[in-house]
This record gives C-alpha cells, sequence and structure tokens, in this order.
C-alpha cells in the first residue's frame, strides 16, 4: 500500500478496520489511520526505537509547540531523560520533497522547544542537523541515544 522506505524494515503493527487501513502507534499506543505521513513517522519511531536506542517514553507525538498567535504542533519531540527537548523530528509523506520551508518549518517550532537536534524526513531521505554554539551542523547520521548526565 506504501513505499518501501530507506529505513529498517522493524515489525510494526497494521489492520483493516471498516474499510479503513490503521497503524499502531508505539507512543500513543493506540491504533491510528494509515495516510502517507503516518507511515513515515510510525516507521521512524520504530527505527529510532529500535535501532539508535531512544525510549518510547521519551517520546511526545502532535506535541503543541506554544508561541506566536498560530498553534502549531510538532510531529515528534524527544526527551532527554531530564524532561528536556533533545531531538525535534518533522515527518513529510514520502511523494513531498525536502526543501528549504521544511527546514524553515522545522526552524520555527524550535524556536520554542530549544532541541539540540532537528530531523526532517519524508522516509526516502533524512537529514538530520545539530545545534552548536547557536548554528546548525549537519550531521552524516541520526545519533543513537545517549541518557543525559544530571550535573550539580
Amino acid at each position: 500500500m506504501f513505499p518501501r522506505l530507506n529505513l529498517p524494515m522493524n515489525q510494526l503493527r497494521l489492520k483493516k478496520e471498516d474499510g479503513k487501513h490503521l497503524i499502531f502507534c508505539l507512543v500513543r499506543k493506540k491504533y491510528l489511520v494509515l495516510t502517507p505521513e503516518e507511515w513515515v513517522r510510525q516507521n521512524l519511531v520504530s527505527y529510532l526505537n529500535q535501532d539508535l536506542g531512544y525510549p518510547v517514553s521519551l517520546m511526545k507525538i502532535e506535541t503543541q509547540v506554544k508561541g506566536g498567535a498560530r498553534i502549531k504542533r510538532a510531529d515528534l519531540i524527544i526527551c532527554n531523560n531530564l524532561g528536556e527537548a533533545h531531538m525535534l523530528v518533522e515527518c513529510k509523506a514520502p511523494n513531498e520533497k525536502l526543501n528549504k520551508e521544511t527546514f524553515f518549518q522545522v526552524g520555527r517550532y524550535n524556536r520554542y522547544t530549544s532541541a539540540a537536534l532537528l530531523l526532517i524526513s519524508n522516509g526516502m531521505e533524512h537529514f538530520c542537523c545539530e545545534l552548536e554554539d547557536a548554528e546548525f551542523k549537519f550531521l552524516k547520521t541520526i545519533p543513537a541515544y545517549k541518557p543525559k548526565l544530571k550535573t550539580s
């Protein structure tokens, strides 16, 4: 039904109900209507969790991002173990090109979350960058999860 993505093929729970295709969300613990963007988001969540070690308990999906006159919703925010935003993720459908506007969108959201990592993906291409000294540095790979140590 949806294309094979440029991500490891982890086991996802799918079902059909009342003529609709549904996918199980590991984060929200319920079935959702399977759209192209949801296909990317759930495959990415699975990859981040199963392959890179990010705990599902630290993930928030469709979280309201406060700030400005308009309400914005981040596709995925992954917090560190101290509860602070660590990675901000924007997902697009596989047929949508990632472009400057996609970067601007995630950058606008990050003004309110201050995540150290930004990730955009359409399932085929993935771009991850790290905020370092007020500048973004593109990374070759998405970094694996590392718990943040408490500082006194």
